[in-house]
């Protein structure tokens, strides 16, 4: 009827420090998305496609660490590590679906940047506002029915080696490691959704920027090549952080998972990456720093 998240309780001494870290964290990824949310809704001067995927790339980071944080916070606060089947289920439905759109809004929104830059003289009329409506609903929704079958898939299976999760959410090695029986059919639907939804993405990510580069090692001046690089370098660090960190932590064989291992990695691709997020493109991004003073001037 439940699980029980055993997180962090092997270090009983840090839980206090380790609740403040988290709610810190989480703090600042609210405040930092936030802002952003608001000053490229705000600003008359970034109402442009590319700020319109930013703002839902940012709220999609706040409903992303959502899923998680709060609950690592109950349950050190609490102590109380008890998690219900539903609630475990719905966790990671959520976490999946989340994941998924950020996979293909990082690839919608390399597609623009490869619009502006390669084709510039086009850009208004390829990214009208009724594409990037459709672009961005798109990667909401799209991965939803695939990530509901996984979840509904992997809480069919019969568990009876343990209820104790060694993880601090509800994530799928730990909870395969659980069940009873042979769940290689279930391994292999990972690597499959994974695919589908992450490499392909990945892929479009990577014929973008290839495109993207050689554009801009053609122009003919440095200036030139600096600013166009410039409006592209903050969204391909973002991709390199979540790919690069979810990378390691997906592909690696279940055989090869260890709890210590997963946490950090689950750490990285699910705090680290959402909290500098907002910091690069904060600092990288001229327009918006400007954008950002006008609305604290007036504030």
């Amino acid at each position: 009827m439940q699980f029980v998240l055993v997180g962090f309780s092997d270090l009983p001494n840090l839980q206090g420090f380790l609740f403040a870290v988290f709610f810190i964290v989480y703090i600042i990824i609210l405040i930092g998305n936030f802002l952003i949310i608001v000053v490229t809704s705000m600003d008359p001067a970034l109402r442009k496609p590319m700020y319109f995927f930013l703002a839902h790339f940012s709220s999609l980071e706040i409903c992303y660490v959502s899923v998680t944080i709060p609950r690592i916070l109950f349950n050190i606060e609490m102590q109380n590590r008890c998690i219900s089947v539903m609630s475990c289920a719905t966790q990671l439905c959520f976490f999946l679906i989340f994941g998924t759109t950020e996979c293909f809004l990082l690839a919608v929104m390399s597609y623009d940047r490869y619009v502006a830059i390669c084709n510039p003289l086009h850009y208004i009329l390829i990214m009208n506002p009724t594409k990037c409506t459709h672009l961005a609903v798109f990667s909401w929704l799209g991965g939803i029915p695939v990530q509901i079958g996984q979840t509904c898939q992997i809480f069919s299976l019969h568990f009876c080696n343990s209820n104790q999760i060694d993880h601090f959410f509800c994530d799928i090695p730990p909870i395969l490691k659980l069940a009873c029986g042979d769940t290689s059919v279930n391994e292999l639907s990972v690597y499959v959704v994974v695919t589908v939804v992450a490499a392909f993405p990945f892929i479009l990510v990577l014929t973008s920027y290839s495109k993207i580069i050689a554009t801009i090692l053609s122009l003919p001046t440095a200036k030139g090549r600096a600013k166009a690089f410039s409006t592209c370098s903050s969204h391909l660090l973002v991709v390199i952080l979540f790919y690069g960190s979810g990378t390691v932590a997906d592909l690696r064989p279940m055989s090869i998972h260890s709890p210590g291992t997963d946490k950090l990695l689950s750490l990285f691709y699910t705090i680290v990456t959402p909290i500098f997020n907002p910091l690069i493109y904060s600092f990288r991004n001229k327009e918006l720093i400007a954008a950002l003073k006008r609305l604290l001037f007036k504030v």
